[in-house]
């Protein structure tokens, strides 16, 4: 059965709410247009020593997904507000995927032709409402799907970033490193995840993949200013407030 679609804007009986989306890098520096965003997908534990910090076992099981909203997106502006109903909000770098076409059953060997472009993202997570959640074996949206918890960089398509196997991610507070890693520590690569997802759901254009963090996350608070970086992206910073 294929999803109800509105042909007009008449037809909603409702204000149609703005489709998200995300800048996308000329290689000048400016605005080379917009990304539209459908879903987003992120990778729970794709480093090992990530997985070890949070206590589990770094081996190479099957991966696994949760969820972010489209309009959690925070690209925009250089502040992050501090969210509401939590003492104990994190920070995790990640390197984001975003694909230009999708389908299902992907194989791992054609996975790269779906990807548009890569940006810097960062997976905010209420971390206390989150271990919440895991002690009471319930879902995860009340610690990483809240509002403005995926700040995001501009895109920068592929023909621009020519070193995703191997690039430096890192984060730091205050001017003080917190995270630091390397593409290639990734456990579950790239083509790998994009080929697992396509066989849970259908991957579709304007989806958009967090890849997982390496080792490193901990607190923020107001006043703290974060740098993310990826060599060869954008620099995402963002002070919180």
């Amino acid at each position: 059965m294929s999803s109800p679609i509105s042909t007009t804007n008449s037809d909603f009986v409702i204000p149609c709410p703005d489709t998200p989306w995300l800048p996308v890098k000329h290689i000048s520096g400016s605005m080379d247009g917009r990304f539209p965003v459908h879903r987003v997908y992120c990778v729970g534990r794709n480093y090992a020593d990530h997985a070890i910090e949070m206590g589990h076992d770094p081996d190479r099981d099957d991966p696994f997904f949760f969820q972010k909203n489209p309009d959690n997106l925070l690209y925009s502006t250089d502040k992050f507000p501090y969210p509401s109903a939590s003492d104990n909000v994190h920070h995790e770098v990640e390197l984001v995927v975003a694909l230009k076409s999708g389908g299902t059953n992907i194989l791992i060997a054609d996975a790269y032709t779906h990807v548009f472009g890569y940006a810097v993202g960062l997976d905010m997570t209420r971390r206390d409402l989150q271990g919440e959640a895991k002690k009471a074996g319930r879902p995860w949206e009340t610690g990483k799907a809240f509002e403005f918890s995926a700040p995001c960089s501009w895109i920068t398509p592929v023909e621009q970033f020519v070193n995703v196997d191997h690039a430096e991610i890192s984060l730091s507070i205050n001017g003080q490193l917190r995270q630091h890693g390397n593409l290639n520590q990734m456990i579950w690569k790239i083509p790998e995840m994009i080929s697992y997802l396509s066989s849970l759901f259908t991957l579709r254009p304007g989806d958009l993949i967090f890849t997982g963090t390496p080792a490193g996350v901990g607190p923020v608070n107001r006043g703290d200013h974060m740098e993310a970086n990826i060599t060869g992206l954008d620099q995402l910073k963002m002070t919180v407030v």
